[in-house]
């Protein structure tokens, strides 16, 4: 696996690992946690915790109105001639796995110029599954 996708995977493990322990017993009712839709009309919870699990990324486009995040290009040390981008779309109000459509973007320098190559079929679903445990982590941490 390459350096980028590897950092990137990396903190998305960190995010759903400090997750686990703040699923306890404590129920509360729908109605008394809330979807915290935004007043455009995005889960407040997703988009947060979309913007928390990209921060380590530069933000490119940042369209509430539009429901999309577009990261700009990143690279680490440890791969600099290897880069990812990740646009986030906001498709329900509703904090679910199907609320949001991750897709990332890599390429590898060859030459003096970019060239796309694949990213691993899981990359993406990762990327959300992270998203949406820090987003719910988030709910029920507002749900006390």
């Amino acid at each position: 696996m390459q350096g980028l996708v590897r950092s990137l995977l990396v903190v998305m493990l960190c995010a759903t690992i400090s997750a686990c322990s703040l699923f306890g017993s404590k129920e509360k009712s729908k109605a008394e946690i809330g979807p915290r839709v935004t007043a455009i009309g995005i889960n407040g919870y997703l988009w947060q915790a979309t913007l928390d699990t990209l921060s380590f990324m530069p933000l490119d486009k940042v369209e509430p109105n539009g429901g999309v995040i577009v990261t700009g290009w990143h690279s680490t040390k440890e791969a600099p001639n290897e880069r990812v981008k990740v646009t986030v779309r906001f498709l329900s109000k509703d904090l679910r796995s199907d609320g949001l459509k991750v897709s990332v973007v890599r390429q590898e320098k060859s030459s003096d110029e970019w060239l796309s190559v694949p990213v691993q079929a899981s990359t993406e679903l990762k990327v959300e599954e992270a998203i949406l445990t820090a987003a719910r982590r988030m709910r029920v941490h507002a749900a006390g």
